[in-house]
Parts: structure tokens; sequence; C-alpha cells
């Protein structure tokens, strides 16, 4: 009988720190695919890494609010009227991220209550034109954004945009693990499904950071963030047997806006 020889211990620990730097180079990696950042990336790694990198989505949620979080906090040092900035702010979001949750809502919202059959469902969600259930789906919640966010912002600190950017980021990840790709191809497809430590990894940054800037409402958001990943995910493997990267992007919008809205019940 033949033992196997331990592993040196140099050769162990240089694996140990290639999987750190790996984990590191994710953060980019993960920009690169959520926003329109100007982040120089290997996308021969970024393939490779795939949904390994998930975990840091909500890294780039914090990102993308603090950086709306800064100029909310101007605007409002200057005087602008809270109402304004909360547009200013959702105009922002758009933008860093290239519309590309708000594309997923509207997509989805068209391809689920669009048709009768999984297979014509999917034909909508994948249709780059937008329909009526899109259109009413995207103007409310842009709607609920604003009018959210201009009572926040009266009351409560900026910083509270990056827990919340953290936050609605958790349930792609998840969504992502927990159901099968609904097609063979699109993005969610070709990024694959993140192992469960990832999503657990993912679920601990945002409960963390969520801690530090809204410590008094935290079971609130974390409970409500659950039932959005939840309901979400019912309705889209009872509708088309999985999730698709519209889908993950709708995943965000809602689980924004309830916690938006959430938040302005404690004020």
């Amino acid at each position: 009988m033949s033992l196997r020889k331990p592993e040196p211990r140099s050769d162990r620990k240089a694996v140990l720190l290639s999987t750190r730097i790996l984990d590191l180079i994710d953060i980019p990696a993960a920009i690169g695919l959520l926003t329109r950042l100007p982040v120089p990336l290997n996308s021969d790694h970024v393939m490779a890494r795939g949904a390994l990198a998930a975990w840091a989505y909500p890294v780039v949620g914090a990102l993308i609010g603090g950086i709306a979080a800064a100029v909310a906090a101007v605007f409002l040092w200057f005087g602008v009227v809270p109402v304004i900035v909360a547009v200013l702010v959702v105009v922002l979001q758009v933008v860093l991220t290239g519309a590309m949750h708000e594309d997923g809502l509207a997509d989805s919202a068209d391809g689920l209550w669009g048709a009768y059959d999984r297979d014509r469902r999917l034909e909508i969600m994948k249709d780059s034109h937008i329909g009526v259930y899109g259109v009413i789906a995207l103007t409310l919640s842009l709607i609920l954004r604003c009018a959210a966010l201009s009572v926040l912002l009266s009351s409560l600190p900026v910083y509270l945009l990056i827990a919340l950017g953290a936050l609605s980021r958790v349930p792609m990840v998840a969504l992502m693990h927990g159901l099968a790709n609904a097609r063979k191809t699109g993005l969610a497809s070709s990024v694959g499904r993140p192992p469960a430590s990832k999503v657990i990894l993912a679920a601990i940054l945002a409960f963390a950071i969520t801690v530090l800037i809204l410590p008094s409402a935290v079971i609130l958001l974390i409970g409500l963030m659950i039932l959005c990943t939840v309901a979400v995910g019912y309705v889209a493997r009872a509708k088309i047997g999985g999730q698709t990267g519209d889908i993950l992007g709708a995943s965000q919008q809602i689980t924004e806006c309830v916690l938006l809205i959430s938040l302005t019940t404690l004020l």
C-alpha cells in the first residue's frame, strides 16, 4: 500500500497565495461586468473565472452606491432640494451600470407576462424591443426609486446608498446558484453557476456593510432581501424554468425598490 506524500509547505502557501490573488482580481472583473466604469480587464481571465467572481457583486453594488452617495452629498451641501438630488442619483446609477439592471427588469416584465408558453417568453425576453409590460415596470421602478430616495435623503445619511447597493446584488448571486439557466446561450449561461461558498461570501459581505451603515434596520432589510430573492426565483422557475441575465437584473431592481420603500416606513 502506497502513501501519498504531503505537499511541501511552500507549495501549499503558493497555492493559497494564488487563490487570494485570483479573488482580488475578481473585483475588477465584476466591476467590468456590471458597470461601465473604465476598468482594465483581461477578457480571458474574466471568462475563466466566470461565476467564481460573483461573490464580488455586492462589492460592486457598494461601489456604485458610494459614488452616488458622494455626488448626492455634494448636491445637498450646495442646497439642492432632495427631490432633485434623488432624480440625479437614480440617473447616475443608470449611467454607471449602463442601464443593465433596468433592461433586465423591462425584458423580464415583457417576457414573463407577455406570453403563455416558456419558449415564447424566452423569445420575447431576448428581443431588444420593449413592450407595454416593460414600459410600465420600468416607469414604476424609476418613480418608486426617485420618490423613496427623495424622502430618505431628507432624513437619513446619504451613505445608506452603499448598503442598498450591496444588498440588492445578493439576490443575483443566489439566483445564479439556486436556479438552472433557462436557456443554453446568453450572458447568464456563459458566466455559469457560482458554488454555494461564493453565495455565502457575497451574503456575508453585504450583511457586514449593512451592519456598519444601517445597524438599526439590518434585520428588516435582510429579511426583505431574502423574500425578494425567493419571490423572483419562484416566478422565474414557474414561468421559464430557471434564470437568465434579465431575471438577475430584475431581481436587483425589485429588491432595491422594496428596500427603499421599507426604509421610508422607519422614518
